[in-house]
């Protein structure tokens, strides 16, 4: 039967303390660097995003509201936008509950029209609106239905 000598057993409880302290070392140093990174940089950040981020394009913004005869706005009414140089409808946008709609369209001068989807009679065409864009602004209109 062999017993262990107490100079060994001391050194492995040196030896694991040591573990122990350095481990401690290291978490204390983290905490108290992180709040400094964050503080200078708060979002976020990779080398790889750095690559992908792309410049924003501009655009040309019609906005505008849908209104019922008694001038109330009119939520998730259809509206159909066009190039005046085209034959069909290139947007579809439905009216949210404030009766507003927006879309981004190309910079750049061009006139669009505008109209409402609604049951109509027999032979009855939407009223439309033209919209003239100029480079890259904001043109606001408003949809008045009968």
């Amino acid at each position: 039967m062999t017993t262990k000598t107490p100079t060994k057993t001391k050194k492995k409880v040196i030896a694991r303390n040591q573990a122990a302290f350095a481990v401690l070392v290291v978490a204390a140093t983290l905490l108290t660097l992180a709040p400094a990174r964050l503080a200078a940089d708060p979002r976020p950040h990779s080398p790889a995003q750095d690559a992908s981020e792309k410049p924003k394009k501009d655009y040309a913004l019609i906005f505008g509201t849908v209104w019922d005869k008694d001038g109330r706005p009119l939520y998730g009414v259809k509206v159909k936008m066009r190039r005046a140089d085209h034959k069909r409808a290139q947007w579809e946008l439905v009216s949210d509950h404030m009766g507003e709609f927006a879309q981004r369209v190309p910079v750049g001068t061009a006139d669009y029209i505008i109209w409402a989807e609604t049951k109509l009679p027999k032979g009855a065409k939407p009223v439309e609106t033209k919209v003239h864009i100029q480079n890259n602004e904001r043109v606001d209109i408003g949809l008045h239905l009968n």
